[in-house]
């Protein structure tokens, strides 16, 4: 793989930062090196063995991509392999696009555990700006560089290196995995972590050039050199030293939901930013919806945008407060297989998952291994602390899974209203449930492999799409400007009408 002038600052900044953690920290693997190449023949085994394992395995290989096509793919990038690679371009440029093309938003590769915990609260040099990315507008949310006072937050920019946002999106989402064609999740991946993703995928370079707007209408360009955080290189080290039960609290702060109640509008928020956990949910649903009855609020509003799934029986358990007819969550839950035979070596946690297999899987006519509870448990809706009034729910990109499943199962009725963007997870099928990973034995390179494909409703027509919105409410350049949530102002804009209407 030819390398530009400009990777070299990179690696030399590798080569610095694995001295300086060397003779800093005592936490860090020291036999770990990143930017160690490796041959092609260990490379060319590796992508083999993943083609193999998504072969045996993987429920929905050719549910959007023919065989064909998926051949094509593999065949491809194995042919790239024909000089040496560090992990991190074997990753990105091998097998993240390879595995993209099945359109599988649950089936993801990630660098190898030694590679993450090396760079844990490390900054890297990368491209400036942070920008808010949608189909034809980019716009600034920050800059890595804060004594810029031409490119702030807020200033739209029109190409990065001669393309533009459609271009660049076309050529970064190859990389990215999704459930079929919705690709509202790809461009809140690029909106959160821009810098990281260009500077994977397309390297890094001395300078960038780059068109933008003013606030006062007039265009202009400039070159950005790349962001060097060398003078926090120590610091970003002793960031690696972090305790792992640290970013445990994070991720449960993170994944919280909360309530609170606008006894004016007659109205409860609910915040759900994960269907993770189990008791502890279901308590908070218990809790929040006898207040909901005790306070007799009529709207409720649920905001699952950043909920990227999570336990299934949660999300089953929240739709039983909500749904007002008995429903199951899917007509098909299905694997193709449920022993991993020699391929065994390669999944983490297979004992686990061999059992729950082994349990709770029968096979059918079909010649695949259903989950019996899953696709026969009917769930009633909750007698008790049931809601009847308005529910809207909040929606986008970034609801996943587990989220969509449960969105799927509340479209349509009558007291209910979708606000925003189509979800990112599919509406006719997801797969997931038992979500193994599987490292490869050169570079260690991880993907997760969904064991099983779900079917909400078997007779509906598969368009690859999420769940859509009742109301679509997308974001524009005033509104990131400006910090507006469009979303839930347009919320909050049908309660108020509706509490008009009815006091009229």
């Amino acid at each position: 793989m030819k390398r530009s002038g400009s990777e070299y600052i990179l690696w030399g900044w590798l080569t610095f930062h694995i001295i300086m953690c060397f003779s800093s920290c005592t936490g860090i693997n020291k036999s770990y090196d990143p930017i160690k190449k490796f041959p092609p023949q260990e490379l060319k085994r590796d992508l083999d063995i993943l083609r193999e394992v998504l072969e045996k395995f993987h429920p929905s290989l050719y549910a959007f991509t023919s065989k064909e096509e998926m051949d094509h793919s593999f065949d491809y990038h194995r042919s790239l392999l024909k000089d040496s690679m560090t992990e991190q371009q074997f990753g990105f440029h091998v097998v993240a696009p390879a595995i993209s093309k099945i359109r599988c938003g649950h089936t993801t590769m990630s660098l190898s555990r030694n590679y993450t915990e090396f760079f844990k609260g490390v900054r890297m040099p990368s491209f400036p700006l942070y920008m808010k990315i949608w189909q034809d507008t980019m716009i600034v949310t920050r800059n890595l560089n804060p004594q810029d006072s031409i490119l702030k937050k807020g200033t739209q920019i029109s190409s990065v290196n001669g393309m533009g946002p459609e271009r660049l999106a076309e050529i970064m989402f190859r990389y990215f995995p999704t459930d079929g064609y919705s690709n509202t999740i790809n461009y809140i991946r690029l909106s959160n972590s821009f810098p990281f993703y260009h500077r994977n995928i397309f390297g890094l370079n001395n300078e960038y050039i780059v068109e933008y707007i003013d606030s006062s209408g007039e265009h202009g360009i400039r070159k950005l050199p790349f962001y060097n955080p060398e003078e926090d290189t120590l610091k970003s080290i002793r960031a690696t030293t972090t305790t792992h039960n640290v970013g445990r609290n994070k991720k449960y702060n993170r994944d919280r939901p909360s309530m609170y109640l606008d006894s004016f509008k007659n109205t409860a928020f609910l915040d759900l930013p994960s269907f993770e956990g189990s008791k502890s949910k279901k308590s908070f649903y218990r809790r929040s919806f006898r207040k909901i009855r005790k306070e007799g609020i009529q709207n409720l509003v649920i905001d699952l945008r950043n909920n990227g799934g999570g336990n299934v029986d949660n999300q089953a358990t929240l739709a039983r407060y909500l749904k007002n007819n008995s429903f199951r969550v899917t007509d098909t839950a299905m694997a193709i297989r449920r022993n991993f035979g020699k391929y065994s070596r390669y999944f983490r946690n297979d004992v686990g998952n061999w059992i729950a297999m082994q349990i709770l899987c029968s096979r059918k006519e079909d010649g695949n291994y259903h989950l019996r509870y899953w696709e026969n448990h009917t769930f009633r809706p909750f007698v008790r602390n049931f809601f009847s009034g308005d529910l809207y729910l909040i929606i986008g990109g970034p609801t996943f899974s587990a989220a969509s499943l449960f969105c799927n199962t509340l479209k349509g009725q009558k007291n209910i209203t979708l606000i925003g963007e189509e979800t990112g997870g599919g509406q006719y099928s997801n797969n997931g449930l038992l979500l193994p990973s599987v490292v490869l034995p050169n570079t260690g390179v991880r993907i997760r492999l969904p064991l099983f494909r779900m079917v909400p409703d078997k007779n509906a027509h598969p368009t690859g799409r999420g769940v859509m919105p009742d109301i679509y409410v997308g974001p524009t350049a005033e509104s990131v400007r400006n910090g507006l949530d469009l979303k839930m102002e347009k919320a909050k804009e049908l309660i108020s009408g509706h509490l008009t209407r009815k006091g009229s």
